[in-house]
């Protein structure tokens, strides 16, 4: 989980070495690139045909899911452009709040005191971050915080899904007891499919994005880059999070996958010379210890569990 978060980490610096791409062209090759990389990776692994069928008899919660990834490959991309990496990582962070959120008022988890303080206390910290810009009239910085405010939201919306997907398979499996855990009565791994709405977000995403891209002016310099980014910086981390996630859990998860912004920052700082300003250095720490704090109390039950059973 932490190489799927460095990998996911390098978008911002990558972006910032491109020559001509600009804009929706960023969007349409990274997820066109990205959608040949799972598309291969998921044949290797799978094989043509319960790919195929995965996306055959794939429902309304499949091609919700695949929407959410759209939203989330699109939004990223045009927030890039339009505001730093460190607004656009920040932002991104807030997603585990979101979801809690969602999760309170369509699933009716109870959520615990010390969320309720979490989200007040992030929601200061982005007011801290973009209350200097607005103050100071950069209007390009805050219509790229809207912008990336998108990824969280469609992020929420999709872990909410497949967590409620989850509870119902979870549900029908305890009704089939000898089934395999991720395996559905038919037989398929729900895993994968998760993966294939990765794929179908992924071709969303280039299809939207052409249209406004056209005419194409990437180079060859910028096509290498932007092959990195939909192959190292997106597929294959994507693969290495869904078989992390089979052993750690949300908490755990959640916690790893913060260390993409802090990596982030890192890498758009040395490498592209993109110092983040006070206040969003201040304001991104306060975001993060809030998740932090949410996330840890779990985990440390999650740990000490274990070993009171024993």
């Amino acid at each position: 989980m932490i190489c799927a978060a460095l990998l996911w980490s390098i978008a911002g610096v990558v972006t910032r070495q491109l020559e001509s791409a600009r804009g929706f062209e960023l969007t349409f090759w990274r997820s066109a690139f990205n959608a040949i990389a799972l598309a291969a990776l998921l044949v290797a692994w799978r094989g043509p045909v319960p790919l195929w069928r995965t996306f055959a008899r794939g429902g309304r919660a499949f091609w919700l899911s695949g929407l959410c990834w759209c939203v989330m490959y699109t939004a990223f991309m045009v927030a890039l452009t339009l505001t730093t990496v460190a607004n656009v990582l920040v932002t991104m962070a807030l997603a585990p709040l979101f979801t809690a959120l969602l999760a309170r008022g369509l699933l009716g988890h109870r959520l615990a005191l010390r969320t309720w303080v979490a989200i007040a206390a992030a929601g200061l910290g982005i007011a801290w971050m973009y209350g200097a810009q607005f103050s100071a009239g950069e209007a390009r910085h805050l219509l790229g915080t809207v912008v990336a405010l998108a990824v969280p939201l469609a992020a929420a919306t999709n872990w909410t899904l497949l967590q409620h997907l989850h509870r119902s398979a979870a549900h029908g499996s305890a009704r089939n007891s000898g089934q395999q855990a991720g395996v559905d009565p038919a037989g398929h791994d729900a895993a994968a499919d998760m993966l294939a709405a990765v794929l179908l977000g992924a071709v969303l995403s280039a299809a939207l994005a052409l249209p406004l891209a056209w005419p194409l002016a990437a180079s060859a310099h910028d096509l290498g880059w932007l092959a990195l980014l939909g192959v190292v910086q997106l597929a294959i981390p994507c693969l290495m999070a869904v078989v992390a996630a089979r052993s750690l859990s949300a908490p755990e998860a959640s916690l790893l996958a913060l260390l993409e912004v802090l990596f982030g920052v890192a890498w758009a700082w040395i490498g592209a010379g993109e110092a983040p300003a006070t206040p969003v250095l201040a304001g991104g720490a306060l975001v993060l210890a809030a998740l932090a704090g949410n996330e840890l109390p779990a985990l440390v039950r999650r740990r000490a569990r274990p070993m009171a059973n024993a």
